[in-house]
């Protein structure tokens, strides 16, 4: 574990974190930013593997809710209390055709994973939890701002916002924090269609403050920040880690 983190309330040793869709993307690189703040992580996904450093790797269809669970108990079983928690892991899929029933569908396909499967994994790790424990429900800006031709995607974002209010004041008499990580348009493989087209990717730069899609890695601070001891007073919100974009109003 670096020095840096030793003995400041941002470090995480001797705590066991579960995150989801940890084989790739944003929540590769939290998975591997907690790691590297001292936490042993566990992360789920389809696939099961991933190049992270420090994290253990566990198959897992997130849309059979029953099955993450079973994940969740054997984690705990055999390696302990968990006392982190991240719902990285998100959907959206493009619209196939105008049939409204086609819609309806890609919508339910969309809540399944992106909030049932977050909120199930919220319980099932929170009844194991002893003497608090942290939340970390990665939404994103389509939580707050409207975007075009995904409603689906849009309404999850929005609803796993609110569900991180509500778990918030539900689980506080446990000590346990929940919050919301929200990023801005970040390099990953849901994005790389809009990251490779030069007038889209010009676009989206421009409506940042700061002049720069986010990259993976530029989340794990703040996933680092909310599941330590640092963030101790902190639970019910949520930071956008977007780069200024929902704080401007024109681009300079």
């Amino acid at each position: 574990m670096p020095d840096l983190w030793v003995n400041t309330p941002f470090s995480l040793h001797g705590r066991l974190a579960i995150v989801t869709g940890a084989s790739r993307g944003i929540g590769n690189a939290i998975a591997q930013g907690l790691a590297a703040a001292g936490a042993q992580v566990h992360g789920l996904s389809r696939s099961g593997q991933g190049g992270s450093r420090g994290v253990l790797h566990h198959a897992c269809d997130l849309a059979d809710i029953s099955a993450a669970i079973r994940v969740v108990s054997n984690i705990t079983d055999e390696h302990g209390v968990p006392h982190i928690l991240v719902n990285a892991a998100g959907v959206s899929f493009p619209p196939a055709n105008l049939m409204i029933t086609d819609e309806v569908d890609r919508l339910n396909r969309t809540f399944a994973v992106n909030v049932m499967a977050a909120y199930g994994l919220c319980l099932a790790v929170a009844e194991h939890m002893q003497d608090g424990g942290s939340i970390i429900n990665v939404t994103s800006i389509n939580a707050a701002l409207g975007f075009p031709d995904n409603p689906g995607y849009v309404a999850s974002k929005a609803a796993l916002a609110g569900l991180t209010r509500a778990l918030a004041v539900d689980l506080a008499p446990r000590g346990i924090r929940v919050n919301a990580l929200a990023p801005g348009y970040v390099h990953t493989d849901m994005t790389k269609g809009s990251f490779g087209n030069p007038e889209m990717h010009a676009a989206r730069r421009s409506r940042t403050a700061l002049g720069r899609w986010g990259k993976p890695e530029d989340m794990s601070g703040t996933a680092v920040f909310l599941a330590s001891d640092a963030s101790s007073y902190i639970t019910g919100q949520q930071i956008f880690v977007d780069g200024g974009w929902t704080v401007q109003g024109l681009p300079s």
